[in-house]
């Protein structure tokens, strides 16, 4: 960290995703100004958030229920172009729209408790000093590995889905995919049209989801999620409790026999993974679509945990810190959650900012 007087905000915003660039949005709203009143630090060099990560095969025709930021709506995308590309431009000309004066790359290596009731946010670029923080940070740079026995023995590739390039490079490869997620589904769908041979592996059976998914059944999905963080647990992820939409191109993979599961394996071999009951499998990789865990061990300094390991959270606010507010966690870890965390965090922050400043 550089050696740098710290700078005064109301607020700084940590993260420049859909959650993020939500709450930037609502700032600018209720009449704060950028780099005067609040501050935007993403770490990433460029615009996107985590969509600009996103494997060139997941072109945006195949993304499902993507909201547009408010504000802007994306319009006249091509389908056929890589996800990462179309949004990666939106979220680019949302920032130059707005004026949001987004600071990047920029790393913040810890919050703590700071002077007069501030917190001290400390980046790469210096100490912010802010009266509340938004964090926005999702998810994407923590890619969860679960371990298994014998996994270091593995003689072929092992990757996870954060560093997925796309179908070509597995051609001809025996491939073991594991994970119930959409991630997961996509990667072996994709991954099947080329490859020696594929195996799905999931810890629980997949459900997969007839019928729409409408607004009713949003809710009552997130409703779950929300209990979870609530208590002071760490999040599942929404799709986990809505299942897999079953699209024709998913009928057509049951069908075929690519979707046929597995249940999980006990062991990795030199040559694959093996069964308690005897079971093998040769494998020339494995994919661990296997899911991301939130970036907030910068917030460590702040002791927001709970003992059930995750942040207790109402509404979007921390319930050990009322300055806190996350936002893209747990029931808002979707495009159009973000967006409605983003407006909540800041109608209670501008509650908290017009209060008179005291020593917490």
């Amino acid at each position: 960290m550089n050696d740098f007087v710290a700078r005064e905000v109301d607020v700084v915003v940590v993260g420049a995703g859909q959650a993020g660039l939500s709450a930037a949005y609502h700032l600018r709203r209720v009449g704060l100004v950028p780099d005067r009143d609040f501050v935007v630090l993403d770490h990433s060099r460029r615009p996107g958030g985590a969509w600009q990560f996103r494997w060139p095969s997941l072109t945006y025709g195949k993304v499902h229920g993507m909201h547009a930021l408010p504000g802007m709506e994306l319009t006249g995308a091509d389908d056929t172009r890589p996800s990462s590309e179309v949004v990666g431009a939106y979220f680019a000309a949302y920032e130059e729209r707005f004026d949001l004066r987004v600071h990047r790359p920029v790393r913040v290596a810890a919050v703590r408790e700071g002077d007069g009731g501030r917190l001290a946010v400390e980046t790469s670029e210096g100490v912010w000093s802010t009266r509340a923080l938004i964090n926005a940070t999702g998810t994407w740079e923590r890619p969860f590995w679960p371990r298994y026995l014998g996994q270091e023995t593995f003689r072929g590739r092992q990757l996870h889905t954060a560093d997925y390039p796309g179908p070509a490079e597995f051609a001809g490869k025996r491939v073991v995919v594991v994970g119930g997620g959409a991630s997961g589904t996509q990667h072996l769908m994709e991954i099947a049209e080329v490859a020696g041979g594929t195996t799905w592996v999931t810890r629980r059976p997949p459900v997969f989801r007839e019928g729409p998914f409408d607004e009713d059944a949003g809710r009552a999905a997130v409703a779950l999620v929300e209990e979870r963080v609530r208590r002071g647990l760490p999040p599942r992820s929404v799709v986990s409790v809505t299942g897999l939409p079953l699209t024709d191109a998913v009928r057509r993979a049951r069908e075929s026999g690519v979707l046929d599961r597995l249940p999980m394996f006990e062991r990795v071999t030199p040559t694959g993974v093996a069964w308690s009951d005897g079971r093998t499998v040769d494998a020339d990789v494995i994919l661990w679509a296997t899911g991301f865990r939130p970036v907030i061990d910068h917030l460590a300094p702040l002791r927001l945990r709970e003992p059930g390991g995750g942040i207790q959270v109402e509404g979007t606010r921390a319930v050990r810190d009322a300055r806190v507010h996350l936002v893209g966690y747990g029931p808002s870890a979707s495009t159009i959650g973000a967006n409605r965390a983003g407006r909540a965090a800041v109608r209670e922050i501008r509650r908290l900012l017009e209060r008179r400043p005291t020593p917490v």
